[in-house]
């Protein structure tokens, strides 16, 4: 009897026969174009010692000025052979050839020639590292960047690569927060902070990233600072103000905020006397919360009933209605709206074309989201610095843009120097 078998060939190991998938897309057009980026390079190297020592490859003597044989340009030196070199480009990784040579210097001595094409210990080309940080702000962690960016580079990419690539961004990291904002024609600012996991002493930790946007005489929004604090206490966030008016922000004519008591004793110590608005959906969350489920959608029915009022007037008409109305069915929440006071109507000092813009810090709140999004695949990020950095990254790559606040066409407007009477 013939015995059939369907286990396969032992000579053969199971790791040679597997076959994954774009591993047999061979394409002629790749191929073809990263020979010719080869020699584009090699070429490129050799016309560039050429021109240092004003000779081609094989010629004995440097060339002349005008046929004038004194009048020799370039460097003195001499050719000694090629070393090996690997790079990493948009077009994969090939190994070129470099030229080296021995330059004479004034002194009588010889100094080695260095390209300035190819860098020393250079292994990578800008667009490659720009290209491998995109991925990762893209949303891929380390670990997975070499499978996404697998075809283009050739498996050469790994996560220690792109540890490499990030650190480098710290340089211009430095720099941002380094910068000057005397030139910022900044006229509001819009503070809050949100919770990430970080890896501090090898253990995960919650640490708070405190933010700040300022928003341009122009409208634009613009991320001024981002800083990894402990928490929000009114020394975490007095170090961020200290900071920007240190480096010379202009006194802003408007403040957005979440509520957070550490932050307003910060803000009461530094800029006591400008107008600040407390977000309105912070307090509206703050609100439910007071009360059972079953009373949420009457709560909020209420509530915006008064906050997206038409006029000053009817907003402080709707406002004493709530009190009298919840401070009879539910007390908590009427007490809850009056321990924000007029901060959360600081609005209507300003014209109602910038109400939607000026209710909330939903600037910041959509930033937060989006950067949660990006990282959630990290669950825990390494560092304090590496959340911040992070964070920047995503708006200065241009992952995320901030577009104008709404009503920025009446800016130069001043608030009204006296909020309407909206006690209850």
């Amino acid at each position: 009897m013939t015995n059939v078998t369907t286990k396969p060939d032992s000579s053969q190991p199971e790791t040679e026969t597997a076959v994954h998938l774009f591993d047999n897309w061979f394409d002629p057009i790749e191929t073809g174009l990263r020979d010719r980026a080869r020699e584009f390079l090699q070429a490129m190297l050799e016309g560039e010692l050429d021109l240092v020592l004003a000779r081609s490859h094989y010629a004995r003597r440097a060339k002349a000025l005008s046929g004038d044989a004194e009048g020799v340009v370039g460097a003195t030196g001499h050719r000694h052979g090629h070393r090996s070199r690997s790079l990493l480009g948009s077009f994969g990784q090939v190994e070129v050839e470099v030229p080296r040579a021995r330059l004479n210097t004034p002194d009588g001595k010889t100094t080695e020639w260095k390209s300035q094409a190819l860098r020393a210990y250079q292994r990578r080309t800008l667009t490659a590292d720009a290209l491998i940080a995109s991925t990762y702000l893209a949303g891929t962690n380390t670990r997975r960047v070499r499978r996404a960016l697998g075809a283009v580079f050739g498996g050469a990419v790994g996560k220690d690569t792109v540890s490499r690539v990030w650190r480098k961004v710290k340089s211009d990291w430095d720099a941002w927060n380094a910068r000057s904002l005397a030139e910022e024609p900044i006229v509001r600012l819009i503070l809050d902070g949100t919770v990430v996991r970080v890896r501090l002493d090898r253990k995960a930790t919650s640490i708070s990233l405190l933010v700040v946007i300022g928003v341009r005489a122009d409208g634009q929004k613009v991320l001024l600072a981002i800083k990894s604090m402990g928490g929000e206490s009114t020394e975490a966030w007095r170090t961020v103000l200290d900071d920007l008016v240190k480096r010379g922000l202009r006194r802003p004519e408007f403040l957005i905020v979440d509520g957070a008591s550490g932050l307003d004793m910060a803000i009461a110590a530094v800029w006591g006397d400008i107008p600040v608005q407390r977000c309105t959906v912070h307090k509206h969350r703050n609100l439910l919360a007071h009360a059972p489920e079953r009373l949420h959608d009457e709560i909020a029915a209420d509530y915006n009933d008064m906050i997206y009022a038409a006029t000053r007037e009817e907003i402080a008409v709707r406002r004493k209605a709530f009190i009298r109305k919840w401070r009879l069915k539910h007390r908590a929440v009427a007490d809850s709206l009056e321990e924000a006071g007029d901060r959360l109507f600081t609005f209507t000092r300003l014209p109602p074309s910038q109400w939607r813009s000026a209710r909330t810090t939903n600037a910041i709140e959509r930033l937060h989201e989006e950067f949660k999004r990006r990282i959630k695949t990290q669950t825990v990020l390494p560092s304090a610095e590496t959340a911040a950095m992070l964070f920047w990254a995503l708006l200065a790559s241009g992952q995320i843009n901030m577009r104008k606040v709404d009503g920025w066409q009446t800016l130069a407007t001043k608030p009204i120097d006296q909020p309407i009477d909206l006690a209850a």
